[in-house]
Parts: structure tokens; C-alpha cells; sequence
């Protein structure tokens, strides 16, 4: 199973989304899973995983959940290769044992052409880093991903479930 994964934050706390699918060209996932977290860590400059980290960890515990991989909303590698991003603290925090895909919409420390990967027509890249997959097979399945456009549709698809389910639990609360 692979699964995207996405954070979302309000006053109250984080909504963390995430859909199961099988096939990287799946248009629409087979599962998808919410998780609230109310105490969340406060944001660190240079330090984005401390905050993160825990509330992926916690909707995979919350749903039992055991891909064979997860797409994240970042960096594995900030740099591409060396300088750790939220996937390789998640990657460790896994036992090295799923394959952790960072799908990341802005550049990072001017991270070289290598891990660029265009898809849609568009003229701006997506930033893809990966580490438990080789990374050209990881890009190639990017670049395969359902969309007509630069954001695959599933991964456009978690990121509007997750900004949605923390807006209606943060209008819930109110």
C-alpha cells in the first residue's frame, strides 16, 4: 500500500489526512484516513520535523496503518542527499522500514535539477527525494501519477481533505 500523508494546522491543534492507494496511476484512492491531534510541538525554525513528525506517527498508530510506502508533503533530504527533512526522521522513526517519498511544491536550499521532476505541461518542478526507494524509480512514478497537472491528483486530494477536515473540527470547536 502507499500512502499519501498531509498536516494541516489550526488554533486548536493539526488534522493529519492521509489516502491509501496501490498503483501510483490510481485516480482515486481506496481508503482514507483523519486523525486530530490537539497538543501539537510549536513550530522551530530548521527543526519543522519536531513538530510534524509526531502527528504522522500518530494517524499511522491511530489506523494501524502499514504502507510499504509514504509520500510526504516535503523533503526527505533537504538538499537531496545529505541534510535530513521530515521524510528521513521519518524514515528512522519507521525502523528504516517503509520507503519514504518526499513530493515537495517550493525549492529548498536551491536543491539541484536532478531532483526536479515536471509533469503537466508546467514550467515549475516538483521537488522529489526519497530514501528506502531508488530514486529515478521514485521519480518515474511521480511523473506517472494520475493529473493532468503539476500536483498528481491524489496528492492534490489529501492536501484538500486535510484543509478541510481541520477547518470543520476548528469550526467545530468554536
Amino acid at each position: 500500500m502507499i500512502l499519501a500523508v498531509d498536516v494541516h494546522y489550526t488554533d486548536q491543534g493539526a488534522c493529519v489526512a492521509a489516502l491509501a492507494f496501490q498503483d501510483w496511476t490510481d485516480a482515486v484512492p481506496q481508503q482514507q484516513y483523519i486523525s486530530h491531534i490537539t497538543h501539537i510541538a510549536e513550530y522551530v525554525p530548521g527543526e519543522f520535523y519536531r513538530r510534524e513528525l509526531p502527528c504522522i506517527m500518530q494517524l499511522l498508530t491511530e489506523h494501524h496503518l502499514q504502507p510499504d510506502i509514504i509520500i510526504i508533503d516535503g523533503y526527505v533530504y533537504l538538499d537531496g542527499n545529505s541534510r535530513p527533512g521530515l521524510g528521513l526522521h521519518l524514515y528512522h522513526a519507521l525502523n528504516a522500514e517503509v520507503a519514504v517519498v518526499g513530493v515537495a511544491k517550493t525549492s529548498f536550499c536551491a536543491i539541484e535539477p536532478a531532483y526536479w521532476v515536471y509533469r503537466g505541461g508546467s514550467q515549475k518542478p516538483l521537488y522529489v527525494t526519497s530514501k528506502g526507494a531508488d530514486l529515478a524509480t521514485i521519480q518515474a512514478h511521480v511523473s506517472s501519477m494520475h493529473g493532468k497537472f503539476r500536483m498528481p491528483t491524489l496528492l492534490k486530494l489529501v492536501d484538500q481533505l486535510c484543509r478541510a477536515m481541520a477547518q470543520q473540527s476548528a469550526q467545530q470547536t468554536c
